[in-house]
């Protein structure tokens, strides 16, 4: 370990934040080609918004 290197142990203990400490952000998503607030969703859009799940491109082999 060289002077530039900083523990991991450190690293998390200056990342973790109580409650109190954290600003809330504010999740937007595409909706019909325009940008949209989750915040300004009704309740079932919402739920569905939360149930979406991520696509995820794996890598292809040649062959």
């Amino acid at each position: 370990m060289n002077d530039m290197t900083i523990p991991t142990q450190v690293l998390n203990a200056a990342a973790a934040l109580k409650d109190e400490e954290r600003t809330r952000c504010e999740v937007w998503t595409r909706v019909m080609g325009y940008h949209r607030p989750v915040t300004s969703f009704n309740k079932g859009k919402q739920s569905e918004h939360r149930e979406r799940r991520h696509f995820v491109e794996s890598c292809c082999t040649p062959g």
